[in-house]
């Protein structure tokens, strides 16, 4: 992954995950196409990044098919492949199940798992073609250890299903050398928690602490590259599915 020749998709780049992303992946000297709703605030996240010969930008919501097609046009027009894509993108919130309505439902499903599931579409059909790649998701460890404190079951089945997708997509993709993993972090430190004490929930993991933004980095690039691992979820989460502290 050290040559310019490679080019990363990635959704939800606007910030947090995403964007550090992003940032490592430009590091090594790819090239990367992000994605983000807001289009000011991703061409804003591409004015941080820099090296803007090396970065392109498609605005626009994942739930919405073309969104996923027109990131896999771009990437072909700039840097003429698609090598690794990097589903960021999602939503997560808390909400009593009895208080939840069809709307949220809704919101969830296609924010989170219908975006990811067609815009890995549009990738691996590209993929093919190309005759491999990586695809890395981003789901949550609050679907194997989950939290009386916590309640997000409309998130959390559409978090599931992410899961689900990672390991059906490596055994279905492995005959085409597409590999598909996931990172599953606990509670890191991202902009969709500010205004929340977020350090108190580091009190649950064996290691007492939350994670950082650079920690959930540092797993999508290791699983970005390892040529021997698919169908792997890997917690970052400072031991909260290990055990309790």
């Amino acid at each position: 992954m050290s040559s310019q020749s490679n080019t990363v998709l990635i959704t939800g780049a606007s910030s947090g995950i995403g964007l550090d992303v992003a940032r490592a992946f430009l590091a090594r000297g790819a090239n990367v196409v992000i994605n983000g709703r807001n289009a000011q605030k991703l061409q804003a996240a591409a004015d941080q990044l820099g090296h803007p010969e090396q970065v392109a930008i498609v605005p626009g919501d994942i739930a919405e098919k073309v969104t996923g097609e027109a990131m896999v046009r771009v990437a072909l027009e700039r840097f003429g492949s698609v090598d690794v894509l990097v589903n960021s993108a999602g939503t997560f919130a808390t909400k009593p199940f009895v208080d939840v309505s069809e709307a949220d439902l809704d919101d969830y499903i296609t924010g989170n798992l219908k975006g990811t599931y067609f815009t890995t579409q549009a990738v691996v059909r590209e993929m093919q073609k190309e005759g491999g790649g990586s695809i890395v998701n981003i789901g949550t460890v609050l679907i194997d250890h989950a939290m009386t404190g916590v309640p997000a079951s409309a998130a959390l089945v559409t978090k599931g299903g992410i899961h689900a997708l990672t390991v059906s997509l490596a055994a279905e993709l492995a005959p085409d050398n597409i590999r598909v993993n996931a990172v599953a972090p606990g509670v890191i430190r991202t902009p969709i928690h500010s205004g929340h004490d977020v350090d108190a929930f580091g009190g649950v993991a064996l290691m007492n602490r939350i994670g950082e933004v650079s920690e959930t980095t540092d797993a999508v690039m290791y699983l970005a590259d390892a040529k021997c691992t698919t169908g792997h979820i890997m917690p970052v989460d400072g031991g909260d599915v290990a055990g309790l502290a």
